[in-house]
């Protein structure tokens, strides 16, 4: 058994320009913003990025990190369109591969289990073929002969999850109310890190079914409290709505002077406690 811990820099010293990469999480929940945050203070750059997009891809896209992105949406839920990717889209500042929300569970699947690609209904009848030329279909060898969409597998070189509790062999537990396939972009990539709330030592009370990545499919793990902050973490936190609504309507340049240019999480922590304190004085 081995003892998996690392720190954030730690994990970014393991990936390299031109990487494949997927992220965790699901819009502006439970993302692993620590690990992003670290990856910008990195000069890693020219990634190709696969995630059900939040501000993770903002930050990333507005830092001009990124070169392609396979995703279905990118959103903070409570702002509908994250507005630091809206600008780098009209800029056409990288490639996109937009597909159904379904097609990319189906294509995380896909990569999890080694296949090339998994037939899907999703996206029949619909422009995900016009606006993805690349797409194929498939027809069922059965006497339905039904066609189906040939979702290719989502395959990465490293995922990036946050989770509410890990153990130090790379076991990791959710606590709030959705997996968000984080279990599927450990197991589809060929390196993954966890950053959790809190290490523990051992799961003997939890619910089985919260036990969802496995330390097979850990390469490392990252104690960071607050580590998804500003989306959710539940049941720890919720969604920091203010900053959020800060970081949507603040100019690109000054919210990285701000809150970013620190040398490590903690100092981005310790700007945001300020930020709250002065708007509650």
């Amino acid at each position: 058994m081995t003892d998996k811990t690392m720190t954030p820099e730690d994990v970014v010293a393991r990936l390299s320009s031109g990487m494949t990469l997927g992220i965790g999480g699901w819009g502006s929940r439970r993302k692993p913003m620590a690990l992003v945050r670290a990856l910008l203070r990195s000069p890693v750059t020219d990634l190709t990025l696969i995630c059900y997009g939040g501000p993770d891809v903002g930050l990333l896209a507005a830092a001009g990190r990124i070169r392609k992105l396979v995703a279905p949406f990118v959103t903070l839920d409570s702002v509908p369109l994250e507005p630091h990717f809206r600008a780098a889209r009209q800029a056409a500042a990288f490639e996109l591969t937009e597909v159904d929300e379904a097609m990319f569970m189906w294509g995380l699947h896909a990569g999890a289990n080694r296949l090339p690609f998994l037939p899907v209904r999703a996206g029949i009848g619909s422009d995900v073929m016009r606006v993805n030329p690349g797409l194929r279909t498939v027809t069922s060898p059965y006497a339905d002969g039904e066609t189906f969409v040939a979702m290719p597998a989502l395959r990465m070189d490293a995922a990036l999850v946050h989770l509410n509790r890990a153990d130090r062999l790379g076991n990791g537990q959710y606590l709030g109310p959705d997996p968000y396939f984080d279990d599927l972009f450990c197991e589809a990539a060929d390196s993954a890190y966890v950053s959790c709330e809190r290490i523990v030592d051992g799961f003997k009370d939890a619910v089985p079914q919260s036990l969802l990545v496995a330390r097979h499919a850990v390469t490392g793990v990252v104690e960071c409290p607050g580590g998804a902050h500003f989306t959710s973490c539940a049941p720890d936190y919720g969604r920091d709505e203010p900053f959020q609504r800060l970081y949507a309507s603040t100019p690109w340049p000054e919210f990285a002077a701000r809150f970013l240019a620190g040398p490590d999480e903690k100092s981005y922590q310790s700007a945001v406690r300020s930020w709250h304190d002065k708007e509650r004085t």
